[in-house]
């Protein structure tokens, strides 16, 4: 289930991509799938990353010289790569969780080339509110959810970082419905047949991809999309 749009992406053979906060990989792996790529993915959970590792083993091609992924640990305020060395930057539902974000951006805006393509998605700002009012528990456990962005905000905060949003969009709005029920039924979140079979629908979504759902979900996406994705680029020095 991706959240990026790799057309709109603008990924192409030959770009070195950086996924950060790639956790458990759906879009590194993604990413080295769609094209003939080398894909690094970083995070800060080194068990995430292990369970990256193992999904990539259903996926790896050994034999295509013309393609990698690497997995690491890293500091998204202190990334260690090298100025200008990455073609694509992917940050996906990350920036919501990064205490001081604004550094995040910085080093974001530093590893990427001039021209290069960012990727930034993070939860809409209602859909993010109805799960807050509904349970403190869901966003203030370690490691969760530490703001709520406001759209326009988030995008001229990146915008001030030397980037231009040239396309945007709203994703995921059947599974917007799914995380209000399990924050209003907390406690018996993991018990409750209606959660539960709600999840199995989106398992099941995800692995048929039938007509139904996914024409139901473009339609709803821009009112319910659970997240926003903006693409910017990196603005060329004089």
């Amino acid at each position: 289930m991706e959240t990026v749009d790799y057309k709109l992406f603008e990924l192409v053979s030959g770009d070195r991509v950086l996924d950060l906060g790639c956790g458990e990989g759906r879009h590194v792996i993604s990413a080295y799938l769609d094209k003939d790529i080398d894909a690094v993915g970083v995070d800060l959970c080194f068990d995430d990353l292990k369970k990256a590792k193992e999904k990539f083993a259903d996926f790896e091609q050994p034999d295509a010289s013309n393609k990698s992924m690497v997995l690491s640990v890293a500091n998204a305020l202190e990334l260690p790569f090298a100025d200008n060395s990455f073609d694509k930057v992917i940050c996906s539902e990350v920036l919501e969780h990064i205490p001081d974000y604004l550094g995040a951006l910085k080093e974001i805006q530093r590893v990427l080339k001039p021209g290069g393509v960012f990727c930034a998605s993070v939860p809409s700002y209602w859909p993010e509110k109805v799960c807050w009012y509904f349970s403190d528990e869901y966003h203030s456990n370690v490691g969760g959810h530490l703001r709520i962005f406001k759209e326009q905000e988030l995008r001229d905060e990146i915008e001030s970082h030397g980037f231009k949003c040239f396309n945007q969009h709203k994703a995921h709005a059947l599974h917007a419905p799914f995380w209000w029920m399990k924050c209003m039924a907390w406690e018996k979140r993991d018990s409750s047949r209606v959660i539960n079979a709600y999840h199995d629908m989106l398992v099941w979504d995800m692995m048929k991809r039938p007509w139904l759902t996914r024409t139901t979900e473009k339609l709803l996406n821009p009112v319910i999309g659970k997240s926003i994705v903006m693409y910017f680029r990196k603005g060329y020095s004089s």
